[in-house]
């Protein structure tokens, strides 16, 4: 009998998040604009460039993508116009095996960002043309949150999406809260981003849903920029006393952290810390020669986020996390490509690129 409860209460725990008791489900659900992007060839400047490679991405779909390429089941919740350019963009997701059913068809635009990639000295230019997009414009009555989040495990958002516009900012909100009543794993990738907002209107909005998120994602400078977190040094001990000091304020299970070390435009170093109920690992650090490294954080969010829900150890989830997000550093485009294979070699240590026949 003590060992048929003991079998109980792991399972119980198991499927708890810090609201209580959840039951096993399989859907996570990314929530978020997505862009046409348009980039420069051969790391032209915009001046010089007469034509521009065309792909669609965004944060959350970004994480979608690698999530649905881990096998996971996802689902991307967005706004796009009813026209060709919609069509084309719901068409592109969907190739990469995300769920595309809830995506909803409004407004006249879709939002478009430009991409000049640096090289050397010379660091990478973007440029956002998000005004009056199709997502900026959406209402919370445009969505079916019963059922969006019907089977749903795991809520992802980042810090971009309430920082569009006032509509975009109130339908985070209602999502969270959705989520939060159905007791959903929340995941929140701080994201912080100086064209859209400044520090002290990110951190009016993200510090007061913070308290309702599980699973804190972001770069080393997010936390102090968004939730007025500071450290005392630029240093590994000073992020891991910072992330302490966050998981007991806000109650989070998980926090992870990308700690990047720029060189040039296109050799960076690359690493992280997690924390997981009460413990802290540290990842090593890989040195990458850089292909395109946008995107690579939401590759770092969407390794830590595998890792958690399919109850690897601590160390596991960071280290395949890190891996993640640094062969996305050598893909063409915001989206994660590489194969759970490929990212425990890497893991695992065969960083050589020697070819494969």
């Amino acid at each position: 009998m003590y060992f048929i409860f003991q079998i109980i209460i792991v399972y119980l725990n198991k499927y708890r998040n810090k609201r209580g008791f959840f039951k096993e489900m399989n859907k996570i659900v990314t929530f978020g604009e997505i862009l046409l992007r348009l980039t420069t060839i051969n790391k032209e400047r915009f001046s010089q460039s007469k034509n521009f490679e065309i792909t669609y991405a965004g944060s959350e779909c970004n994480v979608a993508v690698s999530l649905a390429h881990f096998n996971e089941n996802t689902f991307f919740i967005t706004s796009v116009p009813d026209n060709p350019i919609g069509h084309a963009c719901i068409n592109h997701v969907r190739q990469f095996g995300v769920n595309t059913d809830y995506i909803i068809k409004s407004g006249e635009r879709l939002a478009v960002y430009y991409l000049e990639n640096g090289a050397s000295m010379r660091a990478s230019n973007i440029v956002y043309d998000r005004k009056d997009s199709s997502f900026s414009s959406i209402k919370p009555d445009f969505f079916n949150w019963e059922e969006i989040f019907n089977d749903c495990k795991l809520f992802h958002f980042s810090g971009i999406t309430p920082s569009l516009s006032n509509s975009a900012k109130k339908l985070t909100e209602v999502a969270i809260n959705e989520a939060t009543k159905r007791k959903i794993m929340i995941s929140c990738d701080l994201n912080y981003r100086s064209n859209l907002w400044t520090p002290e209107e990110a951190q009016k909005t993200m510090i007061p849903l913070m308290d309702k998120v599980d699973i804190l994602i972001g770069g080393k400078k997010d936390p102090e920029i968004m939730l007025g977190e500071i450290t005392k040094d630029e240093n590994q001990t000073s992020y891991e006393e910072m992330i302490e000091i966050m998981a007991r304020k806000y109650d989070f299970k998980h926090v992870g952290l990308s700690l990047r070390e720029s060189f040039s435009a296109d050799h960076n170093d690359w690493a992280g810390i997690f924390y997981s109920k009460g413990n802290i690992v540290r990842s090593k650090k890989y040195e990458i020669q850089i292909v395109d490294r946008v995107g690579a954080g939401d590759a770092f969010s969407a390794g830590l986020i595998y890792g958690i829900m399919n109850d690897l150890s601590n160390q596991e989830t960071l280290n395949f996390a890190v891996a993640a997000s640094a062969l996305a550093h050598t893909f063409h485009g915001d989206y994660n490509l590489a194969t759970i294979e490929e990212i425990q070699a890497v893991s695992n240590g065969d960083i050589s690129g020697r070819i494969r026949r």
